[in-house]
């Protein structure tokens, strides 16, 4: 199980959008340095280290226990001079492939499952193809095999959705998210940048 320190805390910017999920502990850091406020999840007041320390936590409230102090482990924080929204990309991997197409097959329509997925060249790697968002796409085993080491009109197959990046806004649905976090991730729904 990991410690309070370890658990997530949500950053957002000046305006209130989300930036990036890091620690607890590092929540505390930026506090501390006075770069970010404490939100309160439910009133939405913020807070600065000498504020939040004098809050009482209850019992069953996440809380970092001291010699003179009990403080309560912030869930999201805004950060006190950062304005801008990053412009995050997300990654290209055969993961996230298979999380824009959705577990489907692009050529059939079929959703085997993550394990008899694999990932196609639409134009293959042999004539010049990249892997890349624009050129690849899922494709279950059969359909794969079929199409081969051809494009899909000389396999006489049809691509269901040209195949491109992803538009996801990259905060949300983050393993270890908080329901107190849902007013500030909004419609987001992809992953969220997990910051060590």
């Amino acid at each position: 199980m990991p410690s309070i320190l370890e658990r997530p805390a949500l950053v957002l910017n000046r305006s209130w959008q989300p930036v990036q999920v890091t620690s607890v502990q590092k929540a505390l850091v930026l506090l501390a340095r006075d770069a970010a406020r404490v939100v309160d999840p439910e009133s939405f007041q913020l807070y600065n280290w000498d504020d939040w320390a004098v809050r009482p936590a209850s019992k069953d409230e996440p809380a970092i226990r001291g010699v003179m102090l009990r403080l309560r482990a912030p869930e999201i924080v805004s950060l006190s001079r950062y304005e801008r929204t990053p412009d995050i990309r997300i990654a290209f991997s055969k993961r996230s492939v298979f999380r824009r197409d959705r577990l489907t097959c692009q050529y059939c329509g079929r959703q085997p499952g993550r394990e008899e997925l694999t990932l196609d060249h639409v134009l293959p790697k042999s004539k010049g193809g990249a892997t890349s968002w624009e050129n690849c796409v899922s494709a279950c085993g059969a359909c794969n095999r079929r199409k081969a080491d051809r494009t899909p009109e000389q396999a006489g197959m049809r691509l269901r959705r040209s195949p491109s990046r992803p538009t996801w806004k990259p905060l949300s649905n983050h393993r270890g998210s908080l329901a107190s976090w849902a007013p500030f991730l909004g419609a987001a729904r992809a992953p969220l940048a997990m910051v060590s």
